[in-house]
């Protein structure tokens, strides 16, 4: 099949693009059968935020704790209750690596 340069219209920034004949090949290499809806700048905001917490996913609330082993002031991802001890993670770590043993 011959591939040539095509021009598309971002879906997000409406920025037109080129969807490169090199970058269709790929694609058909890959079993894809859309063309891309964003641009090549787009895509890429798009991947980074979703491995970020300022991306698409909300940031985990965190609680201040003491750690009930070395006293440390630390942070945790829940809320703590009380009689229940909470652990700074290297205590947790190490805790959990001895427990394996």
């Amino acid at each position: 099949m011959e591939f040539a340069d095509k021009t598309l219209q971002c879906s997000d920034c409406g920025a037109e693009f080129i969807f490169t004949a090199e970058e269709q090949k790929f694609y058909e290499a890959k079993g894809y059968t859309n063309e891309p809806k964003r641009c090549p700048a787009c895509r890429e905001a798009r991947r980074v935020g979703r491995n970020s917490f300022d991306g698409y996913r909300p940031r985990r609330q965190m609680y201040p704790a003491i750690c009930a082993e070395c006293g440390k002031e630390c942070e945790v991802p829940f809320e703590p209750r009380e009689g229940r001890p909470v652990y700074c993670s290297e205590c947790y770590n190490k805790n959990r690596l001895s427990n394996r043993a």
